[in-house]
Parts: structure tokens; C-alpha cells; sequence
């Protein structure tokens, strides 16, 4: 377990940061058009719900590429992670096209959505600028899934940090107007996202060069074969991003329901635990890689002890998180205002939230280790249930039934959570117990 627990943590840390930094530039966006005006502020807000909402949508179909490249690793078959590397390179390609017309369609559909004008003008241009990001954006998530899967996970990171550079500069001088640069606002702000990604892309090619300059060699021929299992994969681990998406976003609209402070108060709120969750997301993603390592190397003991490891990292990251949130959730509100009626509301938010990060931390780490071992459908269901059936529909009671507002729509959040958390790590110590029988069963045999 020691030795398995300084594998994990040699891919969960740079993952973790890594996944702190993409954040990080959409806090820098926020940062820079806050110097703008109110309506830039709402076009970056806006334009990266609408473009993230489906960029990660269409990202999520390229986690396959956890399982087939792993796997391929553990085994040792070169051959086969290299064409799973075409195959996920094939993917991302192919929905390039599909994101950007998605993106431009619901960007027309602003106005009709009841969006303000004034925030309409400020958004085309940002998501004008923005949907030019979608190519090295996806190409970037196919080789930082292939790279992770092959335990390169250093340069990711570095990339993650240096493409934050990237972004400050290209926002101080494309948003505010400097050297000479016409001063563009969220415009620029998008320009300089472009920028960066078009960056974290080109560095990944170069690493990929570095690491194993005869990829550029082999056969880079469509695999519909192997596209077609990478989808399956994939699809359902999409469509549960897609759900968990829906689900915040809808909670979003239904706070904005109430009052501007409820509403400022959940906004810190989920700011604030989409932090915490970087955590167990990095943990999740080693995970993934370990437990395909080792089924790869046919070794179940071995990916049933890594998935257990994970998971025991991401418990105790989540119980330290939801301390810091019940000891001083006001001290966390603060951070982002001095308004005293939006600090209390975001700590009572705060406060609810503890309660779920746990479980929180189990259900995405889990999902992690199913994935590795080829399960993607089964955290699927447990979300779509978790969270429209359980979650949503009770939280909507709290809040205007009950009369509880806005904590009583993240009471209903924090049960839906728990509820998928407990389920899948049931199913998680199923599984894994499944998995050392069968070992077992091998080593008898092995020994008759």
C-alpha cells in the first residue's frame, strides 16, 4: 500500500495542480474585464457557461482514452497505445467541427434566451474570439489524456502553469490595451484564451516529440474500429459531465429566482467547492491510470489495491476540505466580497456544502477507478438518478415549499451527492472484491 500510495501521489500532484492552474484562467479572465465594466464581466461569464458547457461535453468522450491507453502500457503493447493515440487525435478532429457550430448556434440564441442587451453585445465577440480555441483545445485534451495514461504527467502540469503566463499576458495587453494594442475588452479576453491554448496544444506536440519522436512516424490512418470503442467508452462518461453540468447550471437559474444576494451567495459557493474538487479530480484521473495499469498487467490485486488507495487519498482530501468549510466559511466569503449580507449567505451555503465534500470526493475518485477498468456507464446512471431524481427534485422543495431558498437547493444537492458517493463506492468494493477472487482463482489454478 506504501508503494502504491507514492505511485498515486506521483501522478495525483501535478494532475491536481495542473487542474488548479485551468481554473486559475477563468479567475484571471474575471480579474482583468473587472477593470472593464459590469457588462464584461457578465460576457466572460456567460460565453465560458456556454462554451465550456459544451467543449467539456465534447472532451469527456476522449476519457477513453484513460482505459485503452493504460491497459496498452501495462501490457506493454506499444503498438496499441499508439493506435489509440490516432484514434483519440481521429476523435477530437472529427468534433471540432460539431462544438464550434454548437457554440455559434446558441450564441445566436442569446436574445431569445431573455439575455440582457447589453451583456448579448459584450458576449458575441468574446465567444467569437473564444470558438477559435475549440481545435488546439481539443487536440490538447486527446495528448494530455494519452500522456497521462502513459505516466508522463509532469510536462502537463508545467504546461497548465505556463499557459497561465500565457493568458496574463495576452489579457494585459489584448483587454486593457497595452503596447500599443486597441483595447478590446472581453473580446480580448477571449483573444488571449485563443492564445493560450493554441500554446498548451503546441507544447504538448513538442513533449510528445521529445518523449517519442517515432509517433511521428506511424500509420496516422482513421481507426474506425478503434474511434468506434473509444466512443463507447467515452459517450457515457460525456453524458455524465453533461448531467452534472445541467444540474449546476439549472440550480444556478432557479437561485437567480430568488434575490441578487441568494444569488452572489451561491456563486461563491460553487466557486468555491469547484476548487475543492480539483482535488479529488487530479486523484480521480491517477486512478484511472493505475487501476488500467495494472488489469493491463494482469495483475487484479494490484488494480483493485490502487483503486482502494485512491480512493483513501481522495477521502481524507475531502473530510480536510469539509473542516475548512464548516470552521471558516465566513473567512472564505470574504476572500471574494465585503458585502455582509452575501457573506452570510455564501457561508450558510458553505456551511451545507461541507456535509457533501466527502462524498463528493468518493463518487469522482470511484468514477476514476471504474474507468480504468472499463466501466463508464455505471457512474453515468448513478448521477443522472443522484442528481435529477434525488438531488434537484428535492432541493426545489427546500427552497420554495419549504421556504428555505437558496440552502435548501443545495440541501437537496448534498443529498443527491451522498447518495451517489455511498452507491458508488458499494459498487466500487463490489468490484474490486470481484476482482481479487478472481485472482485468486488464477493463482490456484496456476499452482495446480
Amino acid at each position: 500500500m506504501r508503494e502504491e500510495l507514492l505511485q498515486t501521489l506521483k501522478l495525483a500532484v501535478p494532475l491536481v495542480l495542473a487542474e488548479l492552474g485551468w481554473m486559475a484562467m477563468g479567475v484571471v479572465d474575471t480579474m482583468f474585464v473587472g477593470r472593464v465594466g459590469a457588462e464584461a464581466i457578465g460576457a466572460v461569464g456567460l460565453g465560458t457557461m456556454v462554451f465550456y458547457g459544451i467543449a467539456i461535453c465534447a472532451a469527456g468522450v476522449l476519457l477513453g482514452l484513460d482505459t485503452l491507453v493504460a491497459q496498452a502500457f501495462g501490457a506493454g503493447d506499444r503498438q496499441d497505445y499508439h493506435r489509440s493515440l490516432v484514434a483519440g487525435v481521429g476523435m477530437a478532429v472529427l468534433m471540432i467541427p460539431a462544438v464550434m457550430g454548437l457554440v455559434w448556434t446558441l450564441e445566436r440564441m442569446l436574445p431569445q434566451m431573455g439575455v440582457n442587451n447589453e451583456v448579448v453585445l459584450a458576449t458575441r465577440p468574446y465567444l467569437h474570439a473564444l470558438i477559435w480555441s475549440t481545435p488546439p483545445l481539443l487536440i490538447y485534451f486527446a495528448l494530455r489524456r494519452y500522456l497521462q495514461a502513459l505516466h508522463i504527467v509532469r510536462p502537463v502540469m508545467i504546461t497548465l502553469v505556463t499557459a497561465n503566463l500565457v493568458n496574463l499576458a495576452g489579457n494585459w495587453v489584448l483587454v486593457l490595451g497595452h503596447l500599443g494594442a486597441p483595447k478590446l475588452g472581453a473580446e480580448g479576453a477571449g483573444w488571449a484564451t485563443c492564445l493560450s491554448r493554441i500554446y498548451m496544444a503546441g507544447a504538448l506536440i513538442f513533449v510528445l516529440w521529445r518523449r517519442d519522436p517515432e509517433i511521428f512516424h506511424i500509420a496516422w490512418r482513421p481507426d474506425t474500429k478503434r474511434m468506434w470503442t473509444l466512443f463507447k467508452l467515452g459517450a457515457p462518461a460525456a453524458a455524465q459531465m453533461a448531467v452534472e453540468i445541467g444540474v449546476f447550471a439549472t440550480v444556478t437559474v432557479l437561485v437567480s429566482r430568488l434575490n441578487a444576494t441568494a444569488l452572489a451567495g451561491h456563486q461563491i459557493a460553487l466557486t468555491t467547492v469547484s476548487t475543492t474538487f480539483m482535488m479529488p479530480l487530479g486523484i480521480s484521473s491517477a486512478a484511472a491510470v493505475r487501476v488500467g495499469f495494472e488489469l493491463g498487467r494482469g495483475d487484479k490485486h494490484a488494480a483493485a489495491r490502487a483503486g482502494w488507495t485512491a480512493l483513501a487519498l481522495g477521502a481524507a482530501v475531502m473530510s480536510a476540505a469539509a473542516i475548512v468549510l464548516l470552521a471558516v466559511p465566513e473567512a472564505i466569503a470574504r476572500v471574494f466580497t465585503p458585502d455582509v449580507g452575501v457573506i452570510a449567505a455564501a457561508a450558510t451555503i458553505l456551511r451545507v456544502a461541507a456535509f457533501f465534500q466527502l462524498f463528493d470526493g468518493l463518487q469522482i475518485v470511484v468514477t476514476g477507478s471504474l474507468r480504468g477498468g472499463g466501466d463508464t456507464r455505471t457512474p453515468m446512471v448513478c448521477h443522472l438518478v443522484g442528481y435529477w431524481i434525488i438531488g434537484l427534485p428535492l432541493g426545489a422543495m427546500l427552497c420554495f415549499w419549504r421556504g428555505l431558498g437558496a440552502p435548501g437547493l443545495w440541501m437537496g444537492l448534498s443529498a443527491g451527492l451522498i447518495a451517489i458517493g455511498i452507491v458508488l463506492a458499494a459498487f466500487w468494493w463490489r468490484t474490486a472484491a470481484e476482482w481479487s477472487a478472481s485472482a485468486n482463482r488464477s493463482v490456484r489454478l496456476l499452482a495446480l
